[in-house]
């Protein structure tokens, strides 16, 4: 948790990367390429020239590893945690890429500026308006799967790529809250592969969304491990909140999220208690807010539970204080941006 020293009204610079963070790319790698870029194995290309083989082992397998950050007016938010997170996944899985870091984020970086300036653009919102943001995917798969290259296996693919964010998915449930089931589908267990990984293998969140959609229209499933102990949504990390505390689940219950983390940082500059242990179902039914933390969303509340309200059926104190916070940091208004741009494009999913 964040000193209580520590103060948030630094530079934006220090929140989306330091002020070098293009210093390793050449400003004509981009010459000739007018509309949207991707970057694949170290090279930007136009963003439909962008693919890979379907014989690629990511494609014919799920192992790619995989990293989605969000900008704020075209920079990338909490670049360095997302980075820590990717090399740590990657080393997890075992999939060594021919480029480092510093040249995949600084390129990450890179492009989300280039694609930001023709998403504004091509806008038609005013000068006065929120402008819209991107959220950029990062992924490495294992490269070509020998069986489908005559025997022959592959080098690491690294890609990049952007899109508009999808406000109009989550845009009224800052206000309305987000509906929450508890489903029949349980996570990965850790022996199959390591939940700190954060991977593209996510059949199982299909299918607990969609047993959860069954039992209540929009709702989001709930993971839990075998033994009751709640992980995850299949998009999001989950906070409850009982007399002011809020507790979340612990590095071995779920995926530890980049969102989750700056939120216990806010937390301990307001001075809200924040806690790491095991949740039980019971513990989500009892709690007076649950608090969903996601990438491009970056702070939700879910207001129903297994179809009853969760404390008065609204968002709670906890969440304004800390949605605010998160506000005063990135120097807007996340909830009016994505009102302001609901419907705009096509959805697309969250990512804790």
């Amino acid at each position: 948790m964040a000193n209580a020293s520590t103060d948030y009204r630094w530079p934006l610079c220090t929140l989306f990367g330091p002020s070098d963070l293009f210093r390793s790319i050449r400003m004509g790698d981009l010459d000739g390429i007018l509309g949207e870029v991707a970057w694949l194995n170290g090279r930007f290309l136009p963003r439909e020239a962008f693919a890979i083989p379907v014989g690629d082992a990511g494609f014919v397998m799920g192992v790619t590893v995989t990293e989605q950050l969000r900008t704020f007016r075209g920079q990338l938010f909490l670049p360095e945690p997302h980075a820590r997170r990717l090399r740590g996944s990657l080393d997890l899985v075992g999939i060594d890429p021919a480029s480092d870091m510093t040249s995949i984020m600084d390129s990450a970086a890179h492009l989300a500026a280039h694609n930001h300036a023709r998403l504004l653009a091509d806008s038609t919102s005013l000068p006065a308006d929120p402008p819209a943001d991107l959220g950029v995917v990062i992924f490495v798969t294992a490269g070509d799967l020998a069986a489908q290259h005559g025997g022959r296996c592959g080098p690491p693919r690294v890609g990049i790529h952007s899109f508009p964010l999808s406000f109009g998915l989550w845009a009224d449930a800052y206000e309305r809250g987000v509906a929450l089931r508890s489903v029949s589908v349980a996570q990965v267990p850790a022996a199959c592969w390591p939940l700190a990984a954060k991977v593209r293998s996510r059949l199982h969140y299909f299918l607990a969304d969609r047993e959860a959609a069954l039992a209540e229209p929009a709702a989001r499933a709930v993971l839990a491990h075998a033994d009751g102990r709640i992980s995850e949504t299949s998009t999001a990390n989950v906070a409850v909140v009982h007399q002011g505390r809020v507790t979340v689940p612990p590095p071995d219950d779920a995926l530890g999220g980049v969102s989750l983390a700056f939120a216990s940082e806010l937390a301990g500059q307001l001075g809200i208690p924040w806690e790491a242990r095991s949740l039980m179902e019971s513990d989500l039914a009892q709690a007076d807010e649950i608090l969903l933390t996601s990438t491009p969303s970056c702070l939700l509340p879910a207001t129903r539970f297994n179809g009853r309200p969760v404390g008065l059926g609204r968002p709670g104190p906890v969440f304004t204080r800390l949605l605010a916070s998160w506000n005063a940091v990135a120097e807007i208004d996340i909830a009016a941006q994505a009102r302001h741009h609901a419907g705009s494009h096509n959805p697309v999913r969250w990512s804790p």
